[in-house]
């Protein structure tokens, strides 16, 4: 994600927001790690961190990588945060082979706010992508914390997860109510299994007389046909403004010739996502 510097600039961010003895501590304990390559001493060094810098304490994040620094901003990283995934990212560069597994045992017996972290950060690691089953994993969780960590605001899902495990990803995500737009790379990672499934969801919801986020239809614009196109009809006729403009959207950005010809019925709608006045990121403000 991110570049090559990560370790080096989280280590400048530690500098300059730590008392000097506890950034030096923490260095000196990662050399000891690393030439001894201690699985002990990894394991010890985690578990002092708390100790020694706390949970509320703010991090100066200045003249460092924009993509890095705003990335932790939008993750609203604290010290204790950038210190853990600071550790983990410099022994995995050091010998990848070796720590690998040790950091996997580590995240095995992870309190909740040590996963979160884990989570939130785990596309820093330099080799993000050995760690998927942690992820995945985390789909299955009924702890909110959890599963926004790595549903939300994060680029990992979608570069790493499958079409399976990113699908079931969002349709939980809309499940729990959360905010889907804070998923990254929605239409990036559109799908036609996933369509299917927001539909036949939908449909549930509908028959159920509940209503739907209007967020949830953003992936199907690729796949306006059969069911999905009346699904949009359905869309067009309902009460609420905003799921009129969630299907203007979609037959927007759709390929289908049928789904243009249903967007020409409304054209104030298509006017206004034509204009660019209404967008998928500002659709429910």
């Amino acid at each position: 994600m991110l570049h090559l510097d990560t370790c080096k600039e989280l280590s400048k961010i530690l500098g300059d927001s730590l008392a000097e003895e506890t950034h030096t501590w923490i260095e000196d304990r990662l050399d000891i790690i690393v030439e001894s390559k201690s699985a002990k001493e990894l394991y010890l060094c985690y578990s002092l961190l708390a100790g020694r810098i706390g949970p509320d304490k703010k991090p100066k994040i200045r003249e460092v990588n924009q993509e890095l620094a705003e990335y932790l901003i939008a993750q609203k990283a604290d010290l204790l945060q950038i210190a853990r995934i600071y550790l983990l990212i410099r022994v995995l560069e050091s010998d990848r082979a070796y720590f690998s597994g040790k950091v996997a045992n580590l995240i095995e017996v992870a309190d909740t706010g040590e996963l979160v972290t884990f989570l939130k950060f785990l596309i820093l690691l330099p080799n993000a992508g050995d760690f998927n089953r942690v992820g995945v994993e985390a789909l299955r969780t009924n702890i909110g914390t959890v599963f926004d960590a790595i549903a939300l605001n994060n680029p990992y899902p979608s570069k790493y997860f499958n079409d399976q495990q990113w699908n079931q990803m969002y349709l939980k995500a809309a499940f729990m109510e959360r905010n889907l737009g804070d998923i990254i790379d929605v239409e990036k990672r559109a799908n036609r299994d996933l369509a299917r499934i927001i539909s036949d969801y939908a449909h549930e919801r509908w028959a159920a007389s509940r209503s739907i986020d209007p967020l949830l239809w953003r992936p199907v614009a690729p796949f306006l046909e059969g069911v999905l196109l009346q699904d949009m009809d359905h869309l067009f006729m309902s009460k609420d403004k905003t799921e009129n403009l969630a299907a203007a959207l979609c037959c927007y950005s759709s390929p289908q010739q049928e789904a243009q010809n249903l967007l020409n019925v409304y054209p104030d709608l298509k006017e206004m996502v034509t204009g660019n006045e209404v967008t998928w990121e500002n659709l429910k403000k």
